[in-house]
């Protein structure tokens, strides 16, 4: 079964494992979350578990993501999402899930939406290469050949600049270092996708 949490990224620090050395971490504020609602076979075609993490103020709320909140008699949130292949049994509407969910060690897949780096070229947006800069060159940071003659259009998926960044991406079989149940924290080896005080979602590791 998948074990999953709604959190927010504060940002990077290191500490030191056990056997003395440095260890990259990402702080990931898990929690605490409220379960919004519970999902099943019968009603909905599927199973999951609907989490919500981050109060939003009450006028900033409408009406249906109010009402929906107040069945679980907690305030809007900012951010809701759903966690499949869960055991049922162990969730209840307004109950809540907190950062001891998981435990050092644990194996962890986090998504979260990637920097927006705006209009960029080939370069950095696919990592090709640079002509020579020098010595009479007119091809510097170019994107290249549109494809063969005979097709007479550029086929898509063509590597061309356009807008990078912004995108949902998954960072799979992340270790989990410690956790800090007083304050819903996770620290998590390594990076994680987005900016500072971004939202995330940390899952049990699929190929755990």
């Amino acid at each position: 079964m998948t074990k999953g949490i709604l959190g927010k990224k504060l940002g990077m620090t290191q500490v030191f494992g056990e056997n003395g050395i440095v260890l990259p971490v990402t702080v990931i504020e898990a929690g605490p979350n409220v379960v919004l609602q519970k999902k099943d076979v019968e009603t909905d075609g599927y199973e999951a578990v609907q989490l919500g993490f981050g109060d939003k103020k009450e006028h900033r709320a409408n009406k249906p993501e109010a009402g929906h909140a107040k069945k679980a008699n907690t305030a809007p949130k900012r951010f809701i999402k759903e966690i499949r292949n869960v055991d049922l049994s162990g969730y209840e509407i307004g109950q809540e899930v907190k950062a001891s969910l998981f435990e050092a060690g644990e194996k962890v897949d986090v998504s979260g939406v990637s920097k927006g780096k705006g209009f960029q070229g080939v370069i950095k947006r696919h990592g090709q290469s640079r002509g020579p800069m020098s010595h009479g060159s007119r091809y510097h940071r170019r994107p290249g050949s549109m494809g063969a003659v005979d097709a007479a259009r550029v086929f898509k998926g063509k590597a061309l600049p356009g807008r990078m960044g912004g995108e949902n991406i998954t960072i799979q079989g992340l270790e989990v270092v410690k956790v800090d149940a007083e304050r819903n924290l996770l620290l998590v080896k390594g990076a994680i996708p987005g900016a500072k005080n971004s939202f995330v979602t940390v899952k049990s590791s699929v190929k755990n």
